[in-house]
Order: C-alpha cells, then sequence, then structure tokens
C-alpha cells in the first residue's frame, strides 16, 4: 500500500505545525461598555459600586445637586425671558442638567470647555455671570464674557466646528508641557459632521488631550437618532480613530460625574483623546422657535420625566444623610435670588450704539463700508434732530 503525502504529515506529530498565536484585538481598551454606565437607578436607589468607575466624593455630589438646582432655575428664567423679548432665542438645557453640571466639575478651572449654544447652565456653573452668557443669544455680536480669561470659548452655533478648535487648543497646550485639558461639548446632530471626525481624528493621532463629550438627547432638532446612525450608539464612533469611549446614562448624575471624571484623567495623564456618550433627554423645543410636538408625543416626553436627573440625585443624598429639608429649601431659596437677580439685570433696556455695527468687519474699512457708517451716522443725527423740532 502506498503512503500518500498527506497521510505522512497526519501520522507524525512532528510535522504538525505549532498553532498561531491569535492577534491582539485592535479594539482592545477602545470600546465602550455594551450598556451605558448606571450607579444610579431611576428612582434614586444606589446600584453597585464598580471598581472601573468609582463613585465620586459624596461633598462633590452634594455640590452637584446644588449647581443642578441652581442650573436648572436659571434655565427656567432664561425660557421666560425669551417670551419677554428680552432674548432673541434660548435653547434650553432642561433635562440634561447632569451632563451641564458634571462636565464643569470634573474639570480644574484652569481646563478650556468648548460649548455649544446649549450649554449656558454649564457656562453660568461655571461661575460666568449669566448676563455675560445670555449677552449673545441677546443679539450682540460677541460673546459677553472673556473667553482666555474664563477659559471658556464662545458658545458655538455651527455645528461640531468646536471638536477642532478643542482639538488645536489641547495639542498647543500639551506642546508647550502643560497639562491642560479642554473639554468639547457635542449634540447627537454634530456627529454627522466633518468637522466632529476631523477633529476627533487629529487629537488622536497627535494625542491631543481633548474629551469628547456628546449629550445625546435622540433629537437633531426634529431629526431622531435613527436618521442618524446606524452604530449601537455614538461612543463606537470612536474605536474607528483609536480613541477609547465610553456610554453613561446621562440622567444619573452620580455616573456621568465618574466617568467624566476618568475621562478627564485619562487625557491629561497624555493617554490621548477620550469620547464620552450620555444618554440623556431634551425635555423643551429645541429653541423657543421650535414646535417640539410635530415631531415626538408627550408620552415620550413624559417617559423621560420619570427620569428626572434632579429628583433623583436628591433621593440618593437624603438616603446618604447628606441632604435634608433645611438644605433643600436652602439651595431653592438661592436659586430662586439668582433667577430674580437675571430677570431685574435683563430687565433694564441696555445701551447700544448702532454705528458699532461697523467696527471690527475689518482691520482697516473698506470704502464701501466707511461710506456706509457715514449714511448711517447721518440718518441717526437727522432723527435726533427731528425729535428736537418736536
Amino acid at each position: 500500500m502506498t503512503t500518500t503525502p498527506q497521510a505522512v504529515r497526519r501520522a507524525s506529530p512532528r510535522t504538525r505545525r505549532p498553532a498561531t498565536p491569535a492577534a491582539p484585538d485592535p479594539s482592545a481598551g477602545l470600546l465602550p461598555q455594551a450598556e451605558p454606565v448606571r450607579l444610579l437607578n431611576p428612582d434614586g436607589t444606589a446600584l453597585p459600586s464598580r471598581a472601573d468607575c468609582p463613585e465620586p466624593p459624596v461633598e462633590a455630589l452634594r455640590e452637584m445637586y446644588r449647581r443642578m438646582v441652581v442650573g436648572r432655575r436659571f434655565d427656567v428664567q432664561a425660557t421666560a425671558l425669551t417670551k419677554q423679548g428680552r432674548l432673541a432665542v434660548y435653547p434650553s438645557s432642561r433635562g440634561q442638567e447632569a451632563c451641564q453640571v458634571g462636565a464643569i466639575l470634573a474639570l480644574r478651572d484652569d481646563d478650556w470647555v468648548f460649548p455649544t449654544y446649549r450649554e449656558s447652565m454649564a457656562l453660568t456653573s461655571r461661575g460666568i455671570d449669566p448676563v455675560e452668557v445670555l449677552t449673545l443669544l441677546r443679539g450682540d455680536w460677541h460673546c459677553g464674557y472673556d473667553p482666555a480669561q474664563r477659559h471658556t470659548a464662545p458658545q458655538c452655533t455651527p455645528l461640531a466646528t468646536q471638536c477642532v478648535h478643542a482639538a488645536g487648543l489641547a495639542y498647543g497646550e500639551s506642546y508647550q508641557g502643560r497639562d491642560t485639558v479642554a473639554l468639547a461639548f457635542i449634540g447627537d446632530g454634530a456627529t454627522s459632521e466633518g468637522d466632529f471626525h476631523e477633529g476627533v481624528n487629529f487629537a488622536a493621532v497627535f494625542k491631543a488631550p481633548v474629551v469628547y463629550f456628546v449629550q445625546n438627547n435622540k433629537y437633531a432638532i426634529s431629526v431622531p437618532l435613527s436618521r442618524q446612525t446606524a452604530a449601537p450608539s455614538l461612543a463606537y464612533k470612536g474605536v474607528g480613530y483609536g480613541v477609547p469611549s465610553e456610554q453613561v446614562d446621562g440622567n444619573d448624575p452620580v455616573a456621568v460625574l465618574a466617568v467624566l471624571t476618568r475621562a478627564v484623567a485619562h487625557a491629561r495623564a497624555g493617554h490621548g483623546p477620550y469620547l464620552v456618550e450620555a444618554h440623556t433627554y431634551r425635555m423643551e423645543p429645541h429653541t423657543n422657535a421650535d414646535d417640539a410636538t410635530r415631531y415626538r408625543d408627550a408620552d415620550e416626553v413624559e417617559a423621560w420625566r420619570d427620569r428626572d436627573p434632579v429628583a433623583r440625585l436628591e433621593t440618593y443624598l437624603r438616603a446618604k444623610g447628606v441632604l435634608d429639608d433645611a438644605a433643600v429649601a436652602a439651595i431653592a431659596e438661592e436659586a430662586e435670588a439668582y433667577a430674580a437677580d437675571l430677570r431685574e439685570r435683563m430687565n433694564a433696556q441696555p445701551t447700544v450704539d448702532p454705528l458699532s455695527l461697523f467696527d471690527h468687519v475689518y482691520a482697516e474699512p473698506t470704502p464701501q463700508l466707511v461710506e456706509q457708517r457715514e449714511q448711517v451716522r447721518a440718518e441717526l443725527a437727522a432723527a435726533r434732530d427731528s425729535e428736537g423740532d418736536a
């Protein structure tokens, strides 16, 4: 009987090739949890602790509660100011308090924030004067605060452009040997913009210390998330750029602060950017100019009302014994005083100079601009003369 070469190879163990070791998984350490990180149930009761996401100190959580209560009252007051004609527009962040405040508490004062138009609550939580925050939404030509002094970029209306700005600033700080972290707020709709992908890719390649914080509130104005992406969640978008990512219950204040603290520490340690997606919900319309009833029903809104982040944290802190009726009342009183002061100062008519429209358009005014300015100057003079004659 003739033995075939194949039979010899099968019969002799010395001819067997050793098993090829499995290639390392390139996505190891990049993938988010399959389910959003959650440390509190919707009713405010605690879930088992997690070694990968330690709970923040209780003092930080109590401060978070205070800022969330004051922030919500500010948000309600700002919404009312639009109805009174004191603001041109206001994008509410009611329902997203845990994200707005948690992001600020995870940062140092010298870290940089790159906000969208919806981050007014985050900026007031950072200690910026609320009147200065609302100056842009009032119709002024610039933001009311000094970005360099506050380490806070102007609120960004174009979608996702702040992603590139954050990457550039963070890289520059790192290049100069500073451990500054930049945090860029992003909406779910902004992840469909090219600037988001360019910013994340640049930050990943150059290990820029940026945290990209996506507040997935389920709608890009009226476009639902299902029309934005087919990915399991937006957190998976970081994997393609080599950026570690995580998703978190955005209405769980404890989990939001814990996850963002970890992300900021990762960036500050020189490991490059980190992407966090918070699953949350915008309770109010996109802005006061939006009719949200055209694309979502009342039952959906009501279901999210039961996941209220403020009530959730209050229940937890009461159970921990660090919050009682007197403390809750004191914080509510503080919030009312904050809103009253804002209301009073916003009711004062601002003094404006129409000729300032022509300032800062060009370093050197063009002849056409000079001509237009003189036309306006003449019209203003004529109006004053007619008032004097009357």
